[in-house]
């Protein structure tokens, strides 16, 4: 079977080259010798890493290369991950949600059935965006989403044809693999309580910045915790974290990882913390599927409804909504009842799971003879 796969892949996001691995690595568990090929920003460095064919995602190039791959492909794998969507600005054949929405307008004209793949769909707030998804988005074949929250705007924006099926988001069915090159990279003693923190700008919003700093620190002194800073997204999550530590009092009580290691690496390290605080999605993904209890600062409708599945809702935030002394209670409470957490994380996490493997079986069904 050929297959395209088209996502935010090849920019250093850690959570969409997770999203790219797992749904590799399960394709070709599942599939006889899949023929996979994926549009990245980074073509070289994707098949390297993967050991698959990949084009340039881009339209300033290879895009005789691109028609030429969706011609001879049985499907387009739109996804994983929060691809529609225009948080970030979108005018004509402009932005995140017309780019991908016009590959899979390339994939039908070339002949080639499409899946929407474990999508996370919205917000979708503009005219504009309304209008490419209900010209575009219905010409799937199949969609499945990872949340209801996705499958009901999907609805509210008359993309119903075909209906899609709830399942969860792909990472859920990673496979991991050993390695800790990332918590070797750290000079520490062995007897820490790591607690990995993962922070992200958002559209010049600081006040998060102030209040992770000051609930730290005096984590640090009470508790005796030690933050250990994970960048999901390279460079940027980098200088994010640099904006909290540097509003630290005991900053050199806190390690800052490189933003350069590979999911693999980052979701080993989580397994050996005792707790996460995270903004990014695929940082609460990790920790709950290593039992890792967590408070997440949700940003997004996408981030509340991954902790509501994990059942760590209620001791979480929205980004704005954010109470340091509350903040300071939770991880305290968690750290002192870590063990009763953890099962309560894992279970839900190996439901998700199952879920997420729907994603492939229900591939399977549609698209393979």
């Amino acid at each position: 079977m050929k297959i395209v796969l088209s996502g935010f892949y090849g920019l250093g996001n850690t959570g969409d080259e997770a999203i790219l691995e797992a749904i590799i690595d399960n394709l070709r568990l599942d599939l006889d010798n899949p023929d996979i090929t994926v549009l990245s920003y980074s073509p070289s460095e994707t098949s390297a890493e993967h050991n698959v064919n990949s084009i340039y995602r881009g339209w300033r190039r290879e895009n005789k290369e691109k028609i030429q791959a969706l011609r001879k492909a049985d499907l387009l794998i739109s996804g994983g991950g929060g691809l529609l969507q225009d948080a970030y600005p979108t005018r004509f054949l402009f932005g995140p949600l017309p780019y991908y929405l016009l590959v899979v307008l390339l994939a039908k004209l070339c002949g080639t059935k499409v899946m929407f793949f474990s999508q996370g769909v919205g917000p979708v707030t503009s005219t504009w965006g309304k209008i490419l998804m209900r010209l575009l988005a219905n010409r799937a074949d199949f969609i499945t989403v990872r949340d209801q929250y996705s499958k009901e705007l999907l609805h509210k924006l008359k993309v119903n044809r075909p209906k899609s099926v709830v399942t969860a988001d792909i990472v859920f069915g990673y496979h991991k693999k050993e390695d800790h090159t990332c918590i070797n990279s750290l000079p520490l003693k062995g007897d820490e309580r790591l607690v990995a923190v993962s922070v992200r700008s958002r559209f010049g919003y600081t006040e998060h910045y102030y209040k992770l700093a000051e609930a730290l620190d005096e984590l640090i002194e009470t508790d005796h915790i030690t933050p250990v800073f994970v960048p999901m997204e390279g460079h940027h999550d980098v200088e994010a974290s640099n904006e909290v530590l540097n509003r630290m009092k005991h900053r050199d009580a806190c390690y800052l990882l490189g933003g350069n290691f590979t999911p693999n690496q980052y979701l080993n390290f989580f397994s050996k913390c005792e707790m996460t605080i995270g903004l990014r999605l695929h940082s609460l993904i990790f920790s709950a599927l290593e039992g890792i209890p967590h408070i997440g600062i949700s940003y997004d409708r996408k981030v509340e409804n991954l902790l509501k599945r994990t059942e760590m809702w209620e001791y979480s935030f929205t980004l704005e909504g954010i109470d340091v002394d509350k903040l300071k209670k939770n991880a305290r409470y968690i750290l002192s009842n870590r063990k009763e957490l953890s099962a309560i994380t894992k279970k839900n996490a190996m439901i998700m799971r199952d879920e997420a493997l729907d994603n492939i079986d229900l591939l399977k069904k549609h698209f393979t003879k």
